[in-house]
């Protein structure tokens, strides 16, 4: 390579690199930025479906945002109420819930914590309960100082603040301008490159997109069944469980065991039996089966390719790396490396190191 081709990638380079830094130390204030990014990507498609019925980009970017907000605040509204009225009933039901949880402690606990009789336990909870409340109230008073102290003394606080209050704003000039940025992003691809990485990056948006809005939808309706179904077990709490843990699926695996655990520990203290936590554990596996054999070949389909064991892997590391993050990032970024490394395969094997000529 002649010593004027350096010159771009050089510069690209470091430019990248810049970057990297910039968002490392103000990744805060990047963050709702980061946020719009992804759900303007995710939204697109249903802003280009309504442009092609023939209403102009900005009026289908207003009627999709105003569809979602009335959506998202119905659903809030609805689960609100679902929320509080279940905690009503488990409010009624909680001295019986004491009492068998405490039947449930062996004697030589009870004997260490100082609660041998129901009566000594009561008192204990009544003491531990006016504790939480000392220390809650004094958290939240030095919270408040600390932000009460951020607010007045910096000027970054406020600026993270108010970039998630115009996350709104963020999303909407993305999506008016997302055409306009994937063809800028284009054309500053080298002409001799250009075919081959727009292969891999229709290859990419593929995967991630059919990946993401098909995890989506299994998540919400996982959330339905297994609501449905701890409502007719009868366990408390049925539509927080269940909601709980079809959403938390974004996370392979994890919505599964969050639901298992909590619904038959709320069976077992509620009918103090073991047919109702056998009932849950069953749903749960009749449901896992559904969505296995079904529901997610059904809307997902083999968009990710991914072994499930590669998928343990990688759930693994990056939770060890990113937490929580990491692991919601974790799957659509082994997808996507994954179609690099097929293209590094491809090129490999054409090479005359591999073919011997």
């Amino acid at each position: 390579m002649k010593r004027k081709e350096w010159v771009f990638p050089a510069v690209s380079g470091g430019l990248l690199l810049g970057g990297g830094v910039i968002l490392y130390y103000s990744g805060a204030a990047f963050l709702p930025v980061c946020i719009a990014l992804v759900l303007a990507y995710l939204l697109n498609p249903l802003v280009g479906f309504l442009e092609k019925r023939g209403l102009n980009r900005a009026l289908s970017i207003a009627t999709v945002l105003f569809a979602i907000a009335c959506g998202v605040f119905l659903g809030a509204y609805l689960f609100a109420a679902s929320i509080i009225h279940e905690f009503q009933s488990v409010q009624i039901s909680l001295p019986d819930y004491a009492a068998r949880l405490y039947d449930y402690i062996p004697p030589e606990v009870k004997t260490y914590l100082g609660i041998e009789t129901p009566a000594k336990a009561y008192l204990q909870l009544n003491h531990l309960l006016e504790q939480v409340k000392g220390v809650s109230f004094g958290v939240a008073r030095e919270t408040f100082g600390f932000f009460r102290k951020a607010v007045t003394s910096t000027l970054a606080f406020v600026l993270s603040v108010l970039g998630y209050v115009i996350t709104p704003l963020y999303l909407y000039y993305f999506l008016k301008d997302l055409p306009k940025i994937r063809d800028g992003i284009a054309d500053l691809v080298p002409v001799r490159y250009r075919s081959a990485l727009s292969a891999r990056t229709a290859e990419i948006h593929g995967i991630l997109s059919g990946f993401v809005r098909g995890q989506l939808t299994v998540c919400a309706v996982l959330a339905v069944l297994y609501s449905v179904g701890l409502w007719f077990i009868g366990i408390d709490l049925a539509v927080v469980i269940g909601t709980t843990s079809g959403f938390l699926f974004i996370i392979p695996y994890l919505g599964t065991l969050f639901g298992i655990v909590f619904s038959t520990i709320m069976a077992a203290l509620k009918f103090h039996d073991l047919l109702h936590p056998l009932l849950c554990l069953g749903w749960f596996g009749v449901v896992q089966a559904i969505e296995g054999g079904i529901i997610t070949p059904k809307i997902v389909g083999d968009k990710v390719g991914l072994h499930p064991v590669v998928i343990l892997i990688a759930l693994l590391i990056g939770g060890q790396l990113l937490g929580v993050l990491g692991m919601l990032l974790a799957v659509p970024a082994t997808a996507v490396l994954k179609v690099f490394f097929s293209s590094y395969l491809s090129w490999y094997r054409s090479t005359s190191f591999f073919t011997g000529a």
